[in-house]
């Protein structure tokens, strides 16, 4: 009932469509969400996940997690990560991996919704360290698509991995089109 709803809403009324899907048996990945120009990217991501049926999760600071805010960051897929505490936030977040079943983590590798012409590359050495592999998410506001591609496994080689990565989103525009990494 609850996927009819969203893809109503999604397809019908906002004219977006879903492409792809994540394999059942990848229950723990980093799914990297691709261009992060707006705060409404957050929606597309609720939208498309709720249309593919699939838990997909993200970490903020433990602070938003208090009442009566913290019933929707956790029914919206949200695990709360202490950020004032000194420790290496790679390994905080592989601890968070290997405490649970599923875990799928969505992270915006630019780190901000404004123009960038790199991406931070905490969430390359999160999946390395957790074993997981990553999936590239396009948000394209062009097309009105939200693009879920086929995992890619890290191989270590950063500098490498990366201009790959980069290819799925070349052309790929976002809400603030000029915001757009490409």
């Amino acid at each position: 009932m609850k996927k009819t709803l969203y893809k109503f809403i999604f397809s019908t009324v906002f004219g977006w469509k879903v492409i792809g899907n994540i394999d059942d048996t990848i229950k723990k990945c980093i799914i990297i969400a691709v261009p992060h120009t707006s705060w409404w990217d957050f929606f597309l991501g609720i939208f498309s996940r709720g249309i593919l049926k699939k838990e997909i999760n993200y970490v903020a600071k433990k602070e938003l997690f208090v009442f009566p805010f913290g019933y929707f960051f956790k029914w919206t897929g949200g695990t709360p990560l202490n950020r004032q505490v000194k420790e290496n936030k790679v390994d905080a977040i592989a601890r968070i991996f290997d405490s649970k079943e599923v875990f799928r983590l969505a992270i915006a590798p630019e780190g901000t919704r404004k123009k960038v012409s790199e991406w931070k590359t905490g969430f390359y050495y999160m999946a390395l360290k957790a074993n997981v592999p990553i999936i590239p998410v396009a948000f394209d506001y062009g097309k009105k698509e939200v693009v879920y591609h086929k995992p890619f496994y890290p191989t270590a080689n950063i500098d490498e991995d990366l201009k790959i990565l980069h290819s799925y989103f070349k052309n790929v525009k976002g809400r603030v089109a000029e915001n757009s990494f490409n």
